[in-house]
């Protein structure tokens, strides 16, 4: 009878401890912490948290973000273009290593399947993409806003909800050409999963460095003409003046939309189990010089992570180099997902994590403007490549129609812009551009031709070009010609292209 009842008794105890088990794996499963990347366009890290004077006290979001998890001061985009940019985020790997570095490729008319000729397939060993990683494992995925990828997809195996005109028939549907393919943040985001434990993984577009309006700014917010200094490279004129300070009321205005974000999170009783990524796609938008070229000011983004996880402490501020490579990495990480070995980023919180000591740039074609550039940061130095040195900086290009670019042709022809400005925007580009980070931060003075700096010079080119060979960097082929006519037939009638001196490797379709 003893022995019946001690096991009828580790009977119950084992019953009990399988339950408590089941319990434990379902409350862990629970508990596993939202993702959302607050995946913002066109901005520069002009805010309060970064050291900006200007917007100190007019960004109490984002600076709040701050003080509550982890800065990053040194954060890379990949590209100072959206399309290359995102398409690296989500597949984990440097765009011109797989073939998606030509902004808007893989691209016909808005809401038209992409044919099958004009299709940029990833290579094999790029099984799924982040998202689509993040729902094998058991997540709700979403993306309100844009997509913007260079490459075909499905968009139904990436994201969990959408729209009817997310989908056009599920094929890259898509197109990217304008980014206003917009789902509801109460509907189509978190709101839309059907079980409230699942774990979600989800992006939120937010305009900013494009944003429009200063509607949602007090009045005494809003900047005027002269209440930001200009960079030295820009000419005193009022358009110029006017883009700028936009950029800056663009901040304020981001500021606002983040907090709106987090207020329906905390509405919606899902504030404390979210890790909130805060990033742009690359830098301001401004003029030339920053969007699409390598110069600091076009791949340097804000990077700001906040949430209740054991790495997140409050207050931390990285001063380390980091690509956004490492947001799709660090991301995995979080979701309990092994990060794919062909990754180019890594988590930037595991007990490995190794400091980069280079941080690799690259643009390539931009709508229609054939360029190559590619850029190596390092913690002093920024060092520049350029392939075309014939093109200079204003050729043309989309933003030919704004009044940035017109004023800047018509004061070169009128002989008023300083020495400088001249030979920078018109004059023929250096093969190379060194400089001096702590020293020079507009990247004024170049100094690749100064036997001082043989030896900085010397080691940032090898690192490329070393770079360039182990990664067969696709830059350095000539772009499918198929990829080339549909360019050309998406810009031919347009006036920025029709009025223009346009890159030679279009004269074939003429």
């Amino acid at each position: 009878m003893k022995l019946q009842s001690i096991f009828f008794s580790f009977f119950i105890v084992l019953l009990i401890s399988c339950n408590s088990s089941n319990q434990i794996a379902k409350d862990t499963k629970t508990k596993q912490p939202n993702i959302l990347w607050i995946f913002v366009e066109d901005l520069s890290p002009y805010i309060g948290c970064y050291g900006d004077s200007v917007n100190k006290d007019h960004t109490p979001t984002i600076d709040g973000m701050a003080s509550n998890g982890v800065l990053f001061e040194r954060a890379y985009a990949t590209a100072p273009v959206c399309s290359a940019s995102r398409s690296a985020m989500m597949t984990g790997k440097m765009q011109t290593t797989i073939g998606v570095h030509n902004h808007r490729s893989n691209r016909t008319t808005e809401g038209e399947v992409v044919p099958e000729n004009l299709r940029i397939h990833l290579p094999d060993y790029i099984q799924k993409s982040v998202p689509e990683m993040m729902r094998a494992a058991g997540y709700f995925t979403f993306n309100s806003g844009k997509d913007d990828y260079n490459f075909h997809y499905d968009r139904r195996s990436f994201f969990s909800v959408g729209t009817k005109s997310d989908y056009v028939a599920g094929m890259n549907g898509w197109q990217g050409n304008v980014a206003e393919h917009r789902l509801s943040f109460t509907e189509d985001t978190w709101n839309a999963r059907k079980d409230k434990d699942q774990p979600w993984f989800g992006q939120i577009e937010l305009k900013g460095g494009k944003e429009q309006k200063t509607k949602l700014l007090a009045k005494d917010a809003i900047l005027g003409l002269d209440d930001v200094p200009l960079p030295p490279y820009f000419p005193e004129v009022e358009s110029q003046k006017k883009a700028w300070v936009k950029h800056y009321n663009n901040i304020r205005t981001t500021d606002i939309k983040v907090q709106q974000i987090l207020d329906l999170l905390e509405k919606d009783g899902e504030l404390e189990n979210t890790i909130v990524f805060f990033f742009s796609d690359h830098g301001s938008n401004t003029s030339l010089r920053h969007k699409q070229f390598c110069y600091e000011e076009g791949v340097h983004v804000p990077l700001v992570i906040q949430g209740n996880h054991p790495y997140l402490k409050s207050g931390v501020r990285r001063k380390d180099m980091v690509s956004l490579l490492d947001v799709s990495a660090t991301t995995l990480a979080m979701g309990g997902i092994q990060i794919p070995a062909y990754f180019d980023g890594q988590d930037l919180f595991s007990k490995d994590h190794k400091e980069r000591e280079y941080v690799i740039g690259a643009r390539d074609r931009c709508d229609f403007t054939i360029d190559r550039i590619r850029t190596v940061r390092s913690d002093k130095y920024r060092y520049i490549r350029n392939y075309f040195t014939d093109r200079p900086l204003m050729q043309p290009s989309y933003r030919d129609r704004q009044g940035v670019v017109k004023d800047m042709r018509k004061l070169h022809a009128e002989g008023k812009l300083t020495p400088y400005q001249d030979a920078f925007w018109f004059g023929e580009r250096p093969e190379e551009e060194l400089y001096n980070m702590e020293k020079d931060p507009f990247q004024i003075n170049n100094l690749a031709q100064n036997t001082k700096f043989k030896n900085a010079l010397i080691e940032h080119r090898t690192v490329l070009e070393k770079w360039v060979k182990e990664t067969d960097d696709k830059g350095q082929y000539p772009e499918d010609p198929q990829q080339l006519k549909a360019t050309y037939d998406l810009w031919k009638e347009k006036p920025q292209f029709k009025n223009a001196k346009v890159n030679p490797e279009y004269h074939q379709f003429m």
